[in-house]
């Protein structure tokens, strides 16, 4: 299914959007998990979506990867409505979803799992090249290429999911928590690498419950409320709103 030229209703667009939710909805057997998500994420940008749990963060991402079908609003990618495609066919587009729990295949290898994320024909003449920069990008990895993913911790887990993520040749790469259980050590190594990666051209769109790190490394931020949009700005201005910080930063 082709992606279809469509033009913006629901929210403002950008000239350099590059992904767009717009007035998103989706339930779950008759309940709501998402009501009204609608945001942008800017071409080049690290944009964080910030809410508390259950407030439709994985819903809207999931959503964005074509692995949920939204049941109203629109999915905009370079300007293409793309609601409607299976999740393989968004992969081939460019975008990626690194799920939230890693979700990687215990009984395969490093290796094998890396191999698994270039099956987009967009990546397939590259598995070799992106293998290696992937090994460059996490040098445990390449000491543990013929390791058995379930036997590896759970920063060595994460590692592998992002590398996995990025052997599909992402334009835009999508987090769902990637800093979750993590040692603080390797929360700030996976920042890093968020931020070397969007420094490379990677558009990211970062889902993140540590708000404070999550908004010090973003250019914009969307707030997430009982599966709505209610705040919106830059990670800098978010970070001195007095509401975002009663909720989220402790009042601090």
């Amino acid at each position: 299914m082709a992606p279809v030229k469509t033009e913006m209703v629901g929210v403002e667009m950008s000239m350099d959007a590059v992904l767009v939710a717009d007035s998103l909805r989706y339930a779950y057997r008759g309940v709501p998990a998402a009501t009204d998500i609608s945001f942008t994420l800017a071409q080049g940008s690290i944009t964080a979506l910030i809410g508390a749990n259950g407030a439709g963060k994985t819903t809207s991402v999931k959503m964005l990867a074509g692995a949920l079908l939204p049941d109203g609003g629109r999915i905009l990618y370079d300007g293409n409505d793309v609601t409607r495609l299976p999740a393989h066919e968004v992969v081939e587009l460019g975008v990626t979803l690194v799920p939230e729990g890693r979700l990687v295949f215990p009984a395969l290898t490093v290796r094998e799992n890396l191999q698994i994320g270039a099956t987009a024909r967009r990546a397939s003449a590259d598995l070799d090249r992106n293998m290696e920069r992937t090994f460059d990008l996490f040098p445990r990895l390449a000491e543990r290429r013929d390791q058995y993913a379930g036997t590896m911790s759970g920063g060595e887990q994460q590692m592998l999911a992002i590398g996995r993520g990025l052997m599909a040749n992402p334009r835009v790469l999508i987090l769902d928590e990637p800093s979750l259980g993590l040692s603080p050590k390797i929360v700030a190594q996976i920042f890093a690498l968020v931020k070397r990666l969007n420094g490379e051209g990677i558009s990211i769109l970062l889902v993140e419950q540590n708000v404070n790190q999550a908004l010090a490394i973003a250019q914009f931020a969307f707030v997430l409320e009982k599966g709505r949009v209610v705040k919106s700005g830059s990670g800098a201005a978010l970070m001195k709103d007095p509401a975002v910080r009663e909720a989220f930063l402790g009042g601090l």
